[in-house]
């Protein structure tokens, strides 16, 4: 089934369960009539804002708009350019092709980015686009392909004003060409010695000239280029079955560009970097590598900055000041890096400052630090965009002024999705309840747009999956978890940041590893619903749950222990026997084993236990699955 059409079936499928499959849990009218009722377009149709990048002048803001297209039914992405003075806006590239990975050139008279999108010469009948590598001048004017390669290409970065490194999987050898005459699309899951070694190569600009520069039989999964242009550091998977069992972790290499010649860094004790920053000088390499108290996998982790000297070839782990550790966005500026910390449903900026072998923490001050979700400074380290969200405000973009570690003169920069103005949106609050083992649970609620004090309402789980994603004080409203589309109807909403939740610090992670699976997050989620109805807001009568993944894995479990409270379930991607999962997930072995303490071979009785199939018989409500 198309994807697009398969998502508004779903939403639509959701919506006539939580009206009338339970006659407790029927709709309501929206809080206001004078407002435009929220629509399964309006879900699927939104506009998103992501991958900013400043001009070396610090004048303008490159960055890609994406959105579903009505008419060909396919999700797509252009460039946008915005002026950071006024926030005029320039729309640089159209069509229903994907644009991505847009980077200045060091002198900023060209933007490099990923296309997929067919040249105007290519032949009649030609074999569907790749992703290559596209310029565009930055005064305006239509793109032109700088590659022209048979694979796509991973990455890419500027290592000078004339020429792009790029990481690609090697070219078709004549086994894999004789297999393609044959049309043989017979696919080796885990056969490293046919599966293409990713390498990094140098294109000249504008000529297209291309040269190896690596020669290694692994996958580079990251890199980067030093400042000069004469190193390059990065990341490379060593087995394909990582994912499944952990086995070899990725290693990283110092690669110096004049000769291929390769030095592995980051080696000593158990440091996985999945991603690699040079310093702003040179002086040395930053990675970003998870980490777990377990001697075997990384399943649930922290995720911790390490520096590599480049003088004397040391390795430093980086005091963050911060128990939660890295939370997303890290970018190296001058003189350090800027990166958003870990901080419960919320993030926390912050600027690190380089001091001989230590770093000095400022926290990041102004009037949106408290829910900024994603940011760029710009190469004076003074001009700053970032998004701006909470749960009841839809992300916009802002250019403001860093002055230290002080935020000043925000300007909006973009005005994503307008329409939004004309809907009611949910009111929103944080709320705190004691869980398992009597620990503070953290949850958003979403309330009823026809809310009303003394009133009680039909509550709805919404649970995310992971179980180390988390639910933040940000907008979402997506085709997995359209939130309005259900509080316009008239029931609260909760999400609920469960044991195991990523972005509370390793402890919270790891808790409910090694066989307590499901005995900390069923009580934390029963506990939310329990403090509710204590307040007098959610009806006893009318509470539903869902979710996908470890969402519907938990939305199950819950409507199995309690079956008598829960009305209605929507499950989407849930496991309820867990030796076919552990047989069939990529990530079988790394999940199962880690979270339960074994795998199936070694404990066949606990996977029955574990696997709420053997107990499905417990099950009332009407349940609708989407796998």
């Amino acid at each position: 089934m198309n994807r697009s059409i398969a998502k508004g079936w779903w939403l639509l499928a959701c919506l006539i369960l939580l009206a009338g499959a339970a006659p407790s849990l029927r709709a309501q009218q929206p809080a206001s009539a004078g407002a435009r009722s929220w629509t399964a377009s309006d879900v699927i149709f939104q506009k998103n804002a992501a991958d900013f990048r400043v001009s070396p002048n610090g004048h303008w803001a490159v960055w890609v708009s994406s959105a579903m297209n009505r008419e060909t039914d396919k999700r797509a992405s252009n460039l946008f350019l915005s002026n950071l003075q006024n926030g005029q806006e320039i729309q640089l590239t159209r069509g229903d092709d994907v644009a991505v990975s847009p980077r200045w050139s060091p002198d900023g008279k060209l933007i490099a980015f990923l296309f997929t999108r067919k040249p105007a010469d290519a032949k009649p009948g030609a074999e569907e686009a790749r992703r290559q590598i596209w310029l565009l001048n930055a005064n305006g004017g239509e793109p032109w392909p700088l590659t022209h390669l048979s694979r796509n290409v991973d990455m890419f970065e500027w290592s000078d004003a004339h020429s792009i490194v790029y990481s690609a999987e090697e070219d078709p050898a004549l086994w894999e060409q004789e297999t393609h005459a044959r049309k043989d699309d017979t696919r080796a899951i885990e056969n490293a010695e046919r599966t293409p070694p990713v390498r990094l190569f140098r294109v000249r600009v504008p000529d297209g000239d291309v040269t190896r520069l690596t020669t290694n039989s692994d996958w580079i999964r990251d890199f980067d280029v030093s400042p000069d242009g004469h190193w390059a550091v990065t990341v490379n998977q060593q087995e394909l079955a990582y994912a499944w069992d952990q086995k070899t972790l990725p290693k990283a290499f110092l690669v110096d560009l004049s000769n291929g010649k390769e030095k592995q860094i980051f080696s000593e004790g158990r440091i996985a970097p999945y991603y690699v920053k040079f310093a702003d000088d040179g002086s040395g390499i930053y990675a970003v590598a998870p980490y777990s108290t377990s001697p075997r996998f990384l399943t649930a982790t922290i995720e911790l900055v390490y520096f590599y000297n480049m003088a004397n070839g040391s390795v430093t782990k980086v005091d963050l000041h911060w128990e939660n550790a890295l939370g997303r966005t890290f970018q190296v500026i001058k003189g350090g890096f800027i990166a958003l910390l870990a901080d419960g449903v919320r993030f926390r900026p912050a600027r690190y400052v380089r001091e001989g072998g230590t770093w000095r923490q400022e926290f990041l001050t102004g009037e949106h630090d408290r829910n900024i979700f994603g940011f760029e400074l710009g190469p004076d380290d003074r001009t700053l965009v970032y998004e701006y969200t909470t749960a009841s405000a839809p992300p916009q973009w802002f250019r403001a002024t860093l002055d230290g570690a002080s935020i000043g003169k925000p300007l909006q920069i973009t005005n994503l999705n307008p329409s939004f103005k004309d809907k009611v949106i949910s009111k929103t609050e944080i709320i705190h309840w004691k869980g398992a083992l009597d620990e503070t649970v953290d949850g958003v609620l979403y309330y009823p747009h026809n809310y009303q004090p003394g009133h009680r309402y039909p509550l709805l789980l919404m649970i995310h999956g992971g179980p180390t994603g988390y639910d933040v004080d940000g907008w979402e409203q997506s085709w997995a978890y359209p939130m309005q589309l259900y509080t316009e109807r008239g029931a609260f909403a909760l999400k609920v940041n469960y044991h195991g939740s990523g972005n509370y610090g390793l402890k919270w992670a790891e808790s409910i590893c090694c066989g307590k699976y499901y005995t900390l997050e069923v009580p934390d989620i029963e506990k939310g619903v329990d403090s509710l109805i204590a307040k007098r807001l959610g009806d006893p009568n009318q509470v539903a749950t869902m979710g996908w993944s470890n969402g519907a894995i938990l939305s199950i479990a819950l409507a199995i222990e309690n079956p008598d409270r829960y009305k209605v379930l929507s499950e989407g991607a849930g496991d309820v026997e867990w030796i076919s999962d552990w047989a069939n997930v990529d990530f079988g072995e790394s999940f199962d084993a880690y979270y339960f303490g074994a795998n199936p071979i070694q404990n066949p009785q606990l996977y029955v236990e574990k696997s709420p199939f053997f107990r499905i018989s417990r099950l009332k409500a009407p349940t609708i699955i989407f796998q």
